[in-house]
């Protein structure tokens, strides 16, 4: 398993993009983005904003050629929750494109969430200690994909609750608006105190911020909840990077 984990890596930095490919190049099932494909919904990023997937198929290959070129006895405590990971999201994509049962697909996010989570933590503790690169793209894999799930278990709180109701995309848009920024700013909060000190988790969290402030501005023009967003991701970066992050020795 130890030698194979470089490869299983790199393999699921190939097989999560073609996986989320599935339904527009084979015509099977619904676009993954079908969920979320209405701008009107004030929670929702602009879809360009969903490329950062990419940043983080190509970071998850790098961690696996890495971890062939450069081994470090490190790799399997990191790798393996990022093994969970990407299957896990492979799963979920599927799930997505082939079932579209939104409170299944919400479900299916908390492995993701965990296994990077966890992948994260481990990775901290050797923050210090490690600085070579294999230690840096893993830092950028599990670090964008832990802030990006993260995000997206943010923007499915609406979609689930709307599953369960009768409520359209632009029905009561401020409370939408709010559990998503508190499910968000609840992550945050919690990875920074209890988890780790990468800033990666904070640049996928503010890429996804940002693209709900200018779907938005653009989109909605809902321009009050553009503004509070802003506010409120700048407020989230802010204290990071001027109050930094403290981890709790548990958390490893």
């Amino acid at each position: 398993m130890t030698r194979a984990l470089p490869w299983l890596i790199l393999l699921l930095g190939l097989l999560q993009p073609l996986s989320g490919a599935l339904a527009p190049v084979f015509d099977i099932g619904a676009p993954i983005g079908a969920a979320t494909a209405s701008t009107d919904a004030p929670e929702q990023p602009l879809p360009v904003f969903f490329s950062i997937w990419g940043v983080i198929f190509l970071a998850y290959a790098g961690f696996g050629l890495g971890g062939l070129l450069r081994p470090v006895d490190w790799f399997a405590r990191v790798g393996v929750p990022m093994l969970f990971a990407g299957t896990a999201n492979i799963i979920w994509m599927l799930s997505a494109q082939l079932i579209g049962l939104q409170p299944l697909n919400f479900l299916l996010l908390a492995p993701i969430f965990a296994a990077a989570w966890i992948a994260a933590a481990r990775l901290d503790a050797l923050r210090g200690t490690e600085t070579g690169p294999v230690f840096q793209v893993a830092d950028a894999a599990s670090g964008l994909l832990a802030g990006w799930i993260s995000v997206a278990a943010a923007i499915s709180v609406p979609l689930t609750i709307r599953t369960f109701t009768n409520l359209g995309p632009t029905d009561f848009p401020w409370w939408m608006f709010w559990a998503t920024v508190a499910v968000a700013a609840l992550a945050a909060w919690l990875f920074a105190g209890r988890i780790s000190r990468s800033l990666w988790f904070f640049a996928a969290l503010g890429w996804g911020l940002t693209g709900i402030v200018l779907n938005n501005w653009l989109r909605t023009e809902m321009h009050g909840i553009a503004l509070m967003a802003g506010a409120g991701t700048a407020t989230i970066l802010l204290l990071r990077v001027t109050r930094g992050a403290k981890r709790s020795k548990s958390a490893a």
